[in-house]
């Protein structure tokens, strides 16, 4: 039996279609009242909980062999600072203390690149080359994103050392045809509806499937523990990305260049806004930044490891545009 979080997320979607291919039980987490709508949902034995409900994740590892640590927020919004730290770092927490439970058990966990921190003395100069070696600065600065995935994983990284069969993967930006207003995939949106703007910078991508696959054969394949693993298949210019979106839609790519002084101005004015109205920014210090000191992860040893590349940035561009399209079309709205 294999339990799964986030099972409705787009890495756990895609996880769970490819376990239910194997021939795996599958156990897999949700919230709210209704049960996830995805492919192979009804061979799903799920089970409703919060993963800050310590109690409801040991019941639920009853039987498990392997666990499947996928969910978790990504948001650079100030108001969801608590959150972040309440769902990445105590609901990982919890995880790992239910997985100590019951010894035997197995853990596959999804962090993230921005987990990595950054190099010893790295200046934000040129190109910054960072892999699984990248150490975390503690007298810098991180937003808390990073810094509840970097505390997540201290937490994984606590279970091995208290017997725990763990390993990680850091994966840069996902791309899948999850829904329109979810995940990366609204960067796709933002293209469709041929907005004028992008931010100069490159942005890392990765192909939900090799996630998966890759995931998938280090925690069930192999008996690796302890190690984690960069998954991120090029850095490509953002502009350059958004064009062949763009391309693949038939629609009309971005063409103006945010100027940095604009973007700084913007994300303050959006920062106001945000605490007179309660609503989310647009565009934060974070999104703002992002980009803006070129930085490139390089995934050699997951490939070194499994003998496996990465798919084309481009033929997974024009499948995400493909199966995005044969979805329901977005509304127009601001990304």
């Amino acid at each position: 039996m294999i339990f799964v979080t986030g099972g409705s997320g787009l890495v756990g979607s895609f996880l769970i279609a490819e376990l239910i291919a194997r021939g795996e039980s599958v156990r897999a987490l949700y919230r709210g009242e209704n049960t996830p709508q995805i492919p192979g949902a009804d061979q799903v034995e799920w089970v409703s909980g919060d993963l800050r409900d310590a109690l409801g994740l040991r019941v639920a590892l009853a039987g498990v062999t392997h666990v499947f640590h996928c969910a978790g927020l990504v948001s650079y919004a100030p108001q969801d600072e608590t959150a972040l730290q309440q769902i990445n770092v105590e609901g990982t927490a919890n995880v790992v203390d239910a997985c100590l439970e019951r010894p035997g058990i197995r853990l596959g966990y999804v962090s993230s690149v921005a987990a990595l921190g950054s190099k010893p003395g790295e200046q934000p100069t040129g190109t910054v080359q960072l892999d699984e070696s990248a150490k975390w600065d503690l007298g810098a600065e991180h937003n808390a994103y990073a810094t509840s995935k970097y505390l997540a994983e201290l937490e994984v990284w606590r279970g091995i050392a208290e017997g725990l069969q763990a390993v990680a993967v850091n994966p840069s930006v996902i791309l899948g045809p999850a829904d329109w207003n979810r995940s990366s995939t609204r960067l796709f949106r933002y293209v469709y509806n041929q907005h004028a703007f992008y931010t100069p910078g490159n942005i890392n991508v990765v192909d939900v499937r090799d996630v998966v696959d890759m995931l998938v054969r280090l925690t069930l394949d192999t008996t690796i523990s302890g190690e984690r693993y960069v998954l991120s298949a090029q850095a490509i210019p953002l502009h350059e990305f958004l064009g062949q979106a763009a391309a693949c839609f038939r629609r009309k790519a971005p063409t103006v260049a945010v100027p940095e002084w604009a973007a700084e101005t913007i994300w303050r004015f959006e920062h106001v806004r945000s605490v007179l109205t309660g609503a989310r920014p647009l565009i934060t210090k974070d999104t703002a930044r992002a980009g803006r000191h070129p930085v490139e992860y390089s995934a050699l040893k997951v490939q070194r490891v499994l003998g496996q590349s990465f798919r084309p940035v481009a033929n997974t561009i024009a499948w995400c545009c493909e199966e995005l399209m044969a979805k329901k079309q977005p509304t127009k709205q601001v990304a």
